[in-house]
């Protein structure tokens, strides 16, 4: 179930938990590419802040944001009145409070992956700042159902059963961004 709720939101509800789809606003959206691209230039900049490491997959490039950056950029701004838009029309409550305890940004190349996984907190979500022109590009076209679609994002919860969707598939798009609760699995 899909329902338009606001002008840039969207309330999903493909099983239990319900999603919600927003627009990165384009001013934000600018300043967290520029962010990223200022990091990307500087050979020294990527060692020092890259965190991919630390990646449960096979990714080279993660950046943690900066809370200065976070703060004065408007990201915390967005984060917070979506969640609390989110809440409200989820669980008619209005929060009093938002405590983000991380934010990243994920640069992913051909042939990387991040593996079935969920994170800790409340609530978690996942954006996309730039999509290449490729995703989706197989080495088998013809072995592919038409709307697989190589990188997507899938949220999954509980398992596959009779008229029961376990499986939600997002397909890249610049500037959207995806709020789910923490527990619900999800791989790239």
């Amino acid at each position: 179930m899909r329902i338009e709720v606001k002008k840039n939101f969207e309330l999903i509800q493909p099983f239990g938990p319900s999603i919600l789809r927003v627009k990165i606003p384009e001013e934000v959206l600018k300043k967290l590419n520029d962010y990223i691209d200022n990091i990307i230039s500087n050979n020294e900049q990527i060692d020092k802040l890259n965190h991919g490491h630390n990646l449960v997959g096979d990714v080279t490039q993660e950046f943690k944001l900066d809370l200065s950056f976070i703060t004065d950029s408007g990201w915390l701004k967005f984060l917070g009145e979506s969640v609390q838009e989110w809440i409200k029309l989820t669980m008619h409550h209005n929060i009093k409070k938002f405590k983000l305890i991380d934010s990243w940004v994920v640069r992913q190349f051909k042939n990387e992956y991040n593996p079935i996984h969920w994170h800790n907190g409340h609530i978690s979500g996942a954006g996309f700042l730039k999509v290449p022109s490729t995703l989706g590009k197989h080495v088998q076209n013809n072995k592919f159902n038409k709307t697989y679609v190589g990188g997507n994002l899938n949220l999954v919860h509980g398992s596959k059963q009779f008229m029961s969707n376990s499986k939600f598939s997002i397909v890249p798009k610049v500037g959207d961004f995806y709020f789910f609760p923490h527990y619900l699995m999800h791989n790239v």
